[in-house]
C-alpha cells in the first residue's frame, strides 16, 4: 500500500473530520482534533499496520497546542498525526494502549508543555520535580531568578 492508498483509506473512514495528505514520498500528514485521537490511532494500528511509534512533539501555538505523533510501518512510511487541543482544555487521551512506547514521551508533554493524557497509566512529572510550578516549554511560562544565584 502507498502513500496515497493510505490517505484513501483514511479519508475513506473518516471523511471530513480529518485532513490528510501526502507531504512527501513516505511522508503522510494527518490532521484531526483531539476528540478523534483514539479512533484513529487504532485505525493506524490495526488496519494500516502502522506499530512503530517513534515520538511525540508538543507545539505551543497562539490559539491551540498541538502534538504530533510520529508512527511508522515496516515499509518506512511516517505519519504525523497532529491533534489539536485548546489552550483552555489541554487534555487529550493517552494512546499508552495503543502504542505503549508513548508512556514516557506523554508524560514529557505533560511535564514541561501541561497537557494531560487522560487515561496515562502514570502521569507524573519526568524531569522536574513534582512541586515545580508551571511548565516550561509554554511561551506564558515566566522565568524567575533562582534562589541559588
Amino acid at each position: 500500500m502507498n502513500e496515497e492508498e493510505i490517505v484513501k483509506r483514511l479519508k475513506d473512514r473518516f471523511g471530513d473530520r480529518i485532513e490528510a495528505y501526502v507531504k512527501r514520498k513516505r511522508r503522510i500528514v494527518v490532521k484531526i482534533d483531539r476528540e478523534l485521537i483514539i479512533d484513529v490511532s487504532k485505525f493506524l494500528f490495526e488496519e494500516l499496520d502502522f506499530k512503530f511509534f517513534s515520538t511525540i512533539t508538543a507545539v505551543d501555538f497562539p490559539d491551540r497546542f498541538e502534538c504530533i505523533y510520529h508512527v511508522s510501518r515496516h515499509d518506512g512510511i511516517m505519519i504525523l498525526l497532529k491533534a489539536r487541543i485548546p489552550k483552555n482544555d489541554p487534555k487529550i487521551k493517552s494512546v499508552t494502549s495503543i502504542w505503549p512506547g508513548a508512556d514516557w514521551h506523554e508524560r514529557e508533554a505533560y511535564d514541561l508543555m501541561g497537557i494531560i493524557f487522560e487515561g496515562h497509566p502514570n502521569l507524573k512529572r519526568i524531569f522536574l520535580p513534582e512541586d515545580f510550578k508551571g511548565h516550561p516549554l509554554r511561551k506564558d511560562f515566566k522565568l524567575q531568578e533562582a534562589s541559588w544565584f
